[in-house]
């Protein structure tokens, strides 16, 4: 049960009401009105759910965690659209994250939970002072399927300037599962960050933050969720900003009405077969009644759902929302790393040991048929040091540094782009982990580290000649939260796409790099 204050020791009725009603107004009049119950300004904040108690560092860094921004999904809730979280009286302590929700044994960045009452959010921000500051809305990654808001630090970038939001939301078949007689979205996952971007909105000047300025910016499975947003209309009006990494939306971001029912079909088999409802029990029946552990492993670990195109939540994909303009139009920051699916490929070889040479050729042709051989001509195995790292390359350049040169020219039609690929090469590797077979480089979230630090250890400790790097990347984030702009020109301007490293930072060569001709031309 989370902790209150008695509201008669700290708070008279009248001035929690005028504290409240401060809140989103202004720092300086919520300030006044916390002042007038008797709080302290800085650690402790009302927000239109009561007050909530945080806590400050040696420098001036205030957290406040576990604040509940939509009702428990639980009960009659479970497989519903996310419900305002009930107020309370008294102040309610903020120092501890709330649970994550419902996810699986399976990656690094997950933490394994049943919880369904997971529906919090965390808040990191500088000091009081006068004046606004940007909000970021960090969405993180995982496949949708793992991860949790409170792994992320985000006291980088609040030092930089920024209020910091991590954001927990449901997962997996919990958040996505598009059985049809739940008549769900088949995004409750969206559906939950749109309720903490409502929330955001409506209390980020308590917390120091400017309501009207809003940047949500997501990495990998959020990643996705943000190229979601950008072309919901459900989420129009809730951010005025965008940040994407490794997650290009001309390829991603939805799944068809036919895919999600046969997985929902397959996880209600798998049900049965578990012994969680009989073989004539209504689906919605035997899905309100499972437990979530049965639910998870009836759903599978490895499935990377996504929201169902053709609802009112995702009228259209992400990439026909921008090939045709209907989307929310503000600036975006998209990016991708240079070296992305060498993570994978190394993630593999950790389990079975490195590729066999005769195994990439056999690869390539069960993934591009008749394409093959031109595929294979493109990219011998001779010029790599390892069949691994010549599959990392073709599967970088075409799964991810093709569409999302794509998807920076579809959006720079309609709304000012700026594009980045982060190709440092000297990044840290996974921590307490056996050395890769190959340089990992730049790998898939291989720039999470020098913007986060993370509550379990991820990485190998950021060497301190990479710590520079860092820190301009935060500052290049929070000035984009800022004001919508970089310190390198529009992808308008000649499709300009900065390469982020500890050196020099220039114009990167990408289409000569990922062989962009070559792999729009290939038929």
């Amino acid at each position: 049960m989370t902790q209150t204050r008695s509201a008669s020791k700290t708070l008279t009725a009248a001035a929690l009401t005028l504290a409240t009603l401060g809140v989103g107004l202004g720092i300086g009049l919520v300030d006044t009105a916390q002042a007038a119950a008797g709080l302290d300004a800085g650690t402790v904040v009302v927000t239109t759910g009561g007050a909530v108690s945080g806590t400050a560092d040696s420098d001036g860094l205030r957290s406040f965690q576990g604040i509940p921004y939509a009702a428990p999904p639980v009960g009659s809730l479970r497989w519903a659209s996310p419900h305002p979280a009930a107020p309370w009286d008294g102040v309610r302590e903020a120092t501890a994250p709330g649970a994550p929700c419902p996810q699986p044994k399976g990656l690094p960045i997950g933490t394994p939970s049943e919880s369904e009452d997971c529906l919090y959010l965390n808040v990191t921000t500088p000091a009081p002072r006068t004046g606004k500051r940007p909000v970021i809305v960090w969405i993180h990654g995982g496949s949708l399927m793992f991860g949790s808001g409170d792994l992320y630090r985000p006291e980088r970038l609040a030092a930089q300037g920024a209020v910091v939001v991590t954001v927990n939301y449901r997962l997996g078949v919990m958040g996505f599962l598009a059985d049809p007689a739940l008549k769900t979205s088949g995004g409750l996952g969206l559906e939950d960050q749109q309720a903490a971007l409502r929330w955001v909105r409506a209390n980020a000047g308590a917390f120091g933050g400017d309501p009207a300025n809003v940047t949500v910016m997501g990495e990998s499975g959020g990643g996705y969720s943000v190229c979601d947003h950008i072309a919901s209309p459900k989420s129009a009006g809730l951010f005025d900003r965008a940040i994407v990494q490794s997650a290009p939306c001309s390829t991603g971001g939805t799944r068809s009405r036919q895919e999600a029912e046969r997985e929902a079909k397959t996880t209600l088999d798998n049900l049965r077969k578990l012994g969680a409802c009989t073989l004539h029990e209504h689906a919605a029946s035997c899905l309100h009644r499972a437990d979530a552990a049965t639910l998870m492993k009836a759903y599978g670990t490895w499935n990377e759902p996504r929201p169902v195109a053709g609802t009112e939540l995702m009228p259209l994909t992400p990439a026909e929302a921008l090939r045709t303009g209907r989307f929310n139009r503000v600036p975006v920051l998209v990016g991708v790393n240079h070296d992305e699916e060498r993570g994978m490929i190394l993630g593999q070889e950790l389990m079975l040991g490195p590729m066999p040479a005769e195994d990439y050729e056999r690869t390539i042709r069960a993934e591009f048929g008749s394409r093959a051989d031109t595929v294979l001509a493109r990219y011998p195995l001779s010029r790599f040091g390892s069949a691994g790292e010549a599959l990392a390359t073709v599967r970088t350049d075409h799964t991810w540094s093709v569409p999302t040169l794509d998807t920076a020219k579809l959006l720079s039609q309609w709304a000012p782009t700026r594009m980045f690929e982060f190709s440092e090469r000297n990044t840290p590797w996974w921590a307490s982990t056996q050395t890769p077979s190959f340089a990992p480089r730049a790998q898939h979230m291989a720039e999470l580290p020098y913007l986060f630090d993370f509550n379990t250890p991820l990485f190998e400790e950021l060497p301190e000649n990479q710590r520079t790097l860092g820190d301009r990347m935060t500052r290049t984030w929070v000035n984009f939260a800022k004001a919508g702009t970089t310190n390198w020109p529009s992808f308008r301007n000649g499709g300009y796409v900065q390469s982020l490293t500890a050196g020099p930072w220039k114009r990167a060569d990408f289409t000569q790099d990922h062989a962009y001709t070559f792999w729009k031309n290939l038929h």
